[in-house]
C-alpha cells in the first residue's frame, strides 16, 4: 500500500529530470554568500503538513536558496516569510516563521506541496518537467482524503492542478477564482506569494488573509 512516507522517499530519491538535477546540485556547490557555511539539501523537496488536512496549498517549485537549501518547501525564503505569517494568523501554523526543517513548525489542517519538486533555473520549470512530476502530486492527493479545498498559488499551480483533476472547460486564472471539483471539493486560486508580488502590492497580507478565510469557509469551517 502507498503511504505519505513512501511517497516522500520516492520524491527525495528522484533523478528523472537531468536539467533540474544539474541545476539543484550546481546551486548547492556554488551557494549564496549568506549561506556559504550551510549544507544544501539539493534534492527534490517533498510536501509537508497535517496528514488530516482539509486545505492543500500548491505552489510552483522550491526556491534555489530556499527549499533547495533547507529541504522544506517555502522554508528559508521571502515567499515563505509571507506565507507562514499568514498561515499563523489564520490558525493553520503554530508559529509565523519557517527557517529550517527542524525549527518546530507544525501545520494543523493544511498541507503544502508543489507540482515541481526540484528548484528550476530562473524559477521556470518546463511543461515536460511538470508532467514528469505529475504522478507525485496525483499520489499526494490520493493520500490526503480529508482535503476539501485545493489552493493554487499562481497560474502555474492552477494549471497543474486543473490538468491533474481534469477541469474542463478551464476558466482563466484569476485571484479569488473558485472552481467546483468532483466529490464536493473546490479549487481556489490566489496570486503566488512570490517576493515580486508581495513587494509590489499585487498580493497584500489582507488579500491573502481573505483567501485563507474563504478556504476555511469552503471546507466547512474545519480546524
Amino acid at each position: 500500500m502507498d503511504s505519505l512516507e513512501r511517497l516522500e522517499a520516492d520524491i527525495v530519491g528522484c533523478r528523472a529530470c537531468p536539467r533540474l538535477v544539474a541545476w539543484r546540485e550546481q546551486v548547492a556547490d556554488e551557494r549564496r554568500a549568506a549561506f556559504r557555511d550551510e549544507e544544501y539539501w539539493a534534492r527534490p523537496v517533498p510536501g509537508f503538513g497535517d496528514p488530516a488536512a482539509h486545505l492543500l496549498i500548491v505552489g510552483l517549485a522550491p526556491a534555489a536558496h530556499g527549499g533547495n537549501r533547507t529541504g522544506r518547501v517555502f522554508t528559508g525564503d521571502r515567499s515563505g516569510d509571507f506565507l507562514f505569517a499568514a498561515l499563523h494568523r489564520a490558525g493553520y501554523a503554530n508559529q509565523p516563521t519557517s527557517t529550517s526543517r527542524g525549527d518546530g513548525l507544525r501545520l494543523t489542517g493544511a498541507w503544502i506541496t508543489a507540482p515541481v519538486r526540484c528548484a528550476p533555473p530562473a524559477n521556470r520549470p518546463t511543461v515536460a518537467e511538470r508532467d514528469t512530476c505529475r504522478p507525485y502530486l496525483d499520489r499526494e492527493l490520493a493520500l490526503l482524503p480529508g482535503v476539501r479545498v485545493v489552493l493554487a498559488l499562481g497560474s502555474f499551480g492552477y494549471s497543474a492542478v486543473a490538468g491533474l483533476l481534469g477541469v474542463a472547460p478551464r476558466p482563466r486564472f484569476a485571484h479569488g477564482l473558485e472552481v467546483a471539483l468532483p466529490g464536493g471539493r473546490t479549487l481556489l486560486c490566489s496570486y503566488h506569494v512570490s517576493q515580486q508580488n508581495t513587494f509590489t502590492g499585487t498580493l497584500t497580507p489582507a488579500m491573502f488573509d481573505a483567501i485563507l478565510a474563504r478556504a476555511r469557509a469552503l471546507a466547512g469551517g474545519h480546524r
